[in-house]
């Protein structure tokens, strides 16, 4: 098998400058570049530069992949708008994820090594298309990825079967969140349990009203600061006035405290959820052999009907298939011959049928191929 690596990034924050296309253009002759991205694949050779640094100097989202297993995926946050205690709740028990800090950003790396993975090829560019939400979720205060990587922790056995999940639940998931669990392949059976029950307090989207009258109830020097820093372009500002109003919601809509479960019970509930799937795909299985199997049961009486309506002829059609001495004609008349004995022993005349069969086996004794394949057909 041949080697093939896949690199992306991409700058969501700024795009990039031509002096720093220039410099990303001494790394990678053949790289596509442009005003927010490098995107570059290798069959033979290597990537000359350093994704960290790339991420440090350039780029918020990157994304790698290679056939024989490792993928990863690198966020870059500022530092400001995340909770870095909570972060590293979530990531206590895994070697796959690491946290740096470059200058006011945070970034974070998720690998993984050794997948098995489906074929990759032409159409990874959809990727990190699909992944990319998840840095604006997780600056809006939703933290669900890194409970996706516990569940990473999870299923190598690096957390104790006592130890608790770090939130109530998942759901319900985003697109993105589904992405990443198949990207990374996590175990879907102990995705759906973690799934199956909401985290608290993830930011969705209140009623325009609601969000109206949580604005107004911010002090007014507040909100001017906020609109000056968005009106002069800051970058986050918007961000911040957002998870301000979502942290105000959630205060104002606080749920009752949901128990939370512990590693053995999501992997009970995943080995019940993954019997009951084996189950349903079982019987579908089971019913479309039936389905296929009727099918080809109504086509057979077709066909036979057809021929009993030949007659004899059709014993010349098998001498003229013979006579052609290729495969393909001794395919079709082994085929009929299959047919014509299926019509005798419906009639009842299986006798007869020997006799002209015997009789063609005789006279094409000679054609070894054509008797090969009378055998296979028993």
């Amino acid at each position: 098998m041949s080697e093939y690596q896949y690199y992306e990034f991409r700058a969501i924050d700024r795009t990039l400058s031509q002096a720093d296309r220039q410099a990303l253009r001494a790394v990678s002759s053949r790289a596509r570049i442009t005003a927010t991205s490098f995107t570059n694949f290798y069959e033979w050779g290597d990537f000359k530069g350093d994704p960290d640094e790339f991420m440090e100097r350039w780029f918020d989202l990157h994304l790698y992949l290679a056939n024989w297993g490792s993928r990863r995926l690198m966020i870059k946050l500022p530092a400001g708008l995340v909770d870095r205690d909570r972060i590293d709740a979530f990531l206590a028990a895994t070697d796959d994820v690491m946290l740096s800090t470059a200058g006011e950003n945070l970034i974070v790396s998720i690998a993984r090594e050794e997948l098995e993975l489906e074929d990759v090829g032409d159409d990874n560019a959809g990727w990190l298309e699909a992944l990319a939400p998840l840095r604006a979720d997780v600056l809006a205060g939703d933290l669900r990825l890194f409970y996706l990587t516990w569940l990473m922790a999870v299923e190598t056995d690096a957390v104790e079967s006592d130890q608790l999940e770090p939130m109530p639940g998942i759901g319900p998931l985003t697109e993105a969140l589904e992405a990443f669990a198949v990207f990374f392949g996590i175990d879907r059976d102990l995705v759906q349990a973690g799934a199956e029950r909401s985290a608290a307090n993830i930011p969705n989207d209140a009623a325009p009203e609601m969000v109206r009258r949580t604005i107004a109830a911010i002090p007014d020097t507040g909100k001017i600061d906020l609109l000056v820093r968005i009106f002069d372009g800051e970058l986050h500002a918007s961000l911040e006035l957002r998870a301000m109003v979502q942290a105000r919601l959630a205060t104002g809509n606080a749920t009752p405290a949901i128990a939370l479960r512990t590693v053995a019970e999501l992997q009970a509930h995943a080995a019940e959820i993954r019997l009951a799937r084996e189950r349903a795909e079982a019987d579908l299985a089971a019913a479309q052999r039936r389905l296929q199997m009727e099918a080809a049961e109504k086509a057979r009486r077709v066909r036979l009907d057809a021929i009993q309506r030949q007659g004899d002829s059709v014993w010349t059609d098998i001498e003229n298939e013979i006579g052609r001495r290729n495969p393909g004609g001794y395919d079709k008349a082994a085929a009929l011959l299959l047919d014509l004995q299926a019509l005798a022993e419906r009639q009842g005349t299986i006798e007869a049928f020997r006799l002209r069969l015997q009789s063609i086996q005789e006279r094409h004794a000679g054609k070894g191929r054509f008797i090969e394949r009378l055998v296979q057909l028993g």
